[in-house]
């Protein structure tokens, strides 16, 4: 393939005509591979019916919702923050659904004879074919439809909404192509399943802003930001709306060219991202490989050093390597140590909060103790080989125990420690504590025994497939179950703490620190000592469940 501005031997610059022809491909293209999609199996089509007909009805809500905002006094601030939001979500939804379209890796067309400048318009057509460009031609369409006034507003509202639109799917094409070799790469499959992290933590930072801005006086508190988003691309376009609409011309005019000047852009960045991708040697990975080697090297000696002799150093090291590589252990960790943050912080922030909700951080990293072995897959193996009596078994499940203790423990400390300060309620941060560290350690002690009597297997084939088939039911018995014995077993704590308030005896309310630590390590303790023997007894029994996926 050559690219434009090469020297002498480059093909001539394909015609207009084959340009064209190109977009048709590329539009049949994308079409046969949604059509052929759908053929693979009737889940999938009713997946993806139930998907259109659900974001169809939210995009007809939301156009209705930004019609009806029509006269009022902020509407033009909510139109353009929504126009920022929405290219947000284009930006970074190639970086967190690679797999999404096939088409979003042009490596695949690198032993075609084609060019950048034609190819960037083929994809771009091809981009506009699809459920997301649909929904966001809708949301832009109520934008436009919400300021435009007279002759002026409805000829710019004409000409922006489809800029607008074509900008938001050009910034996910350029972005997308820029980082192909990161979406192919094992880091690029840890960002697709941390997906569902992004899409939970978003929901609740929305959440949030939207009763901060209720308490905040309405809508009139959008306006110092969307002054400020109105002169960026592309929201500049539903702005470039709202001012010709007002009469200030002279204004969307300027409004409008920097949006057809980022396009521009976007686009000529975006061909040199195909052509640099479509030319350029991959050379990177021997070298990253070796770099890989030599680093791992370097981090394992200084890992085995500060970790425990004997058996359980290794086991340690190995379920932090787990930690730190594996995509699905890692998304799980990820995903308790935000959302085990998030909770407790956003209801303090918002006032209707209490200390103990750090309890809930507590939990969410005690159920990474759960289904131990699951983790380990069909190499579990070579951990039942070296288990050959109950002490082996211990060693090895109280290994993993102090792994999750290494992050768990210093985590919930410093979750309690910000709710605490957020709050103000300093004089319940040790009975808070305790009862945190008290559901941790009952959360461990029950995982372990858990771990040996319902182990599942876990795919890693599907980002989003957490069980295996037929082991769905053993799931559902070893994570609630689990989590209700655990709660049964932190009653006396909580039992404790309930009993020192309601008899306003709160200058002891510091015992509970100390009663947790103590109680929680004799249940981690009674925990693994019930689950050794148990898992020393089963292990073909766990090698074939966790072998499964």
């Amino acid at each position: 393939m050559s690219v434009p501005g090469t020297r002498a031997g480059t093909a001539p610059a394909p015609s207009p005509a084959d340009a064209e022809g190109l977009v048709g491909v590329f539009v049949r293209l994308k079409l046969a591979l949604l059509r052929n999609g759908l053929r693979q199996s009737a889940g999938r089509r009713a997946a993806y019916v139930s998907s259109v007909v659900f974001a169809l009805l939210i995009a007809a809500g939301q156009l209705i919702a930004l019609i009806a905002l029509r006269g009022n006094a902020h509407a033009s601030s909510v139109v353009v923050l929504l126009a920022g939001v929405l290219a947000v979500g284009w930006t970074v939804m190639p970086l967190f659904f690679p797999s999404g379209d096939e088409t979003l890796d042009p490596s695949r067309l690198v032993m075609l004879p084609l060019r950048p400048r034609p190819l960037v318009s083929a994809l771009l057509a091809a981009s506009l074919v699809g459920i997301g460009p649909l929904f966001t031609l809708c949301l832009m369409t109520g934008s436009v439809a919400a300021v435009a006034y007279g002759a002026a507003g409805a000829v710019f509202a004409v000409v922006c909404a489809p800029l607008a639109l074509v900008l938001c799917v050009a910034l996910a094409r350029m972005v997308a192509t820029a980082n192909t070799r990161l979406l192919t790469s094992r880091k690029g499959r840890d960002l697709a399943v941390l997906s569902g992290l992004v899409i939970a933590v978003g929901f609740q930072v929305v959440n949030f802003g939207a009763q901060r801005l209720g308490q905040a006086g309405g809508l009139s508190s959008l306006d110092p930001v969307a002054d400020v988003v109105r002169w960026l691309p592309p929201a500049s376009a539903i702005g470039a709306v709202d001012s010709a609409s007002r009469g200030a011309y002279g204004q969307a005019a300027g409004q409008l060219l920097l949006s057809v000047a980022a396009l521009l852009a976007l686009l000529w960045l975006w061909q040199r991202s195909l052509a640099k991708l479509m030319t350029a040697p991959d050379g990177s990975t021997l070298a990253a490989a070796g770099t890989a080697r030599e680093k791992t090297g370097k981090e394992g000696s200084r890992l085995s050093g500060l970790l425990p002799a004997g058996r359980t150093g290794p086991v340690m090291e190995r379920g932090l390597r787990y930690i730190a590589r594996d995509p699905k252990t890692k998304s799980a960790w990820v995903t308790a140590l935000a959302v085990g943050l998030l909770v407790p912080l956003f209801n303090a922030l918002q006032g209707n909060g209490s200390v103990y909700f750090a309890c809930f951080a507590a939990g969410m990293l005690g159920i990474q103790m759960y289904n131990q072995f699951g983790q380990d897959t069909s190499a579990f193996w070579m951990v039942s080989l070296t288990i050959s009596s109950t002490r082996d078994a211990y060693l090895e499940l109280r290994a993993r125990a102090l792994t999750l203790l290494l992050i768990t423990l210093p985590f919930t400390v410093v979750v309690t420690v910000l709710t605490a300060a957020v709050l103000g309620e300093w004089g319940a941060l040790p009975s808070a504590l305790g009862l945190s560290v008290g559901v941790l350690c009952g959360m461990l002690a029950v995982g372990a025994v858990t771990s040996a009597l319902f182990p599942y297997s876990i795919p890693q084939d599907g980002a989003f497939k957490n069980v295996a088939p037929g082991q769905a039911g053993l799931a559902w018995i070893s994570m609630f179950g689990g989590m209700l014995a655990a709660g049964m077993l932190c009653l006396p704590l909580a039992g404790m703490t309930i009993w020192l308030h309601v008899t306003d005896q709160q200058p002891w309310l510091w015992t509970v620190l100390p009663a947790g630590i103590v109680y929680g390590a004799l249940l981690v303790w009674a925990g693994l000592r019930i689950a050794a023997p148990r898992t020393a007894d089963r292990l073909p029994e766990i090698l074939a469940a966790v072998s499964k996926g």
